[in-house]
């Protein structure tokens, strides 16, 4: 991957932490509620979790639907979910799927 590309991929990052009014310590709670593995996280939840753990979100055009894929572009690593509904609410098993993707690449403990 070319630097001009990670270059914008921070940028980008960054730019959408600004626009969620996201600060470190927001971050560090929603972490912290995320490992707790709550039945109440919510996909907006998720999104910005991952958008601050530098995984932007990517929706594959109008045929994808619901699935959703999160890229970090620096590693390459791919999460793919389906995003609920009718209600806003991950399901159980997709925390879990989550948690493991994240605690096999390192970026979580």
């Amino acid at each position: 991957m070319n630097q001009n590309k990670i270059c914008n991929y921070k940028i980008v990052a960054f730019l959408k932490l600004l626009c969620y009014n996201i600060t470190m310590s927001k971050i560090e709670k929603l972490i912290k509620r995320f490992l707790t593995k709550p039945k109440d996280f919510t996909f907006q939840e998720l999104k910005t979790l991952l958008n601050a753990l530098n995984y932007l979100d990517d929706n594959q055009g109008k045929t994808s639907g619901s699935r959703i894929a999160f890229i970090n572009y620096q590693t390459k690593h791919i999460i793919r979910i389906h995003k609920p509904h009718p209600g806003n609410e991950l399901k159980t098993y997709q925390i879990e799927l989550i948690y493991q993707e994240l605690k096999d690449q390192g970026v979580l403990l």
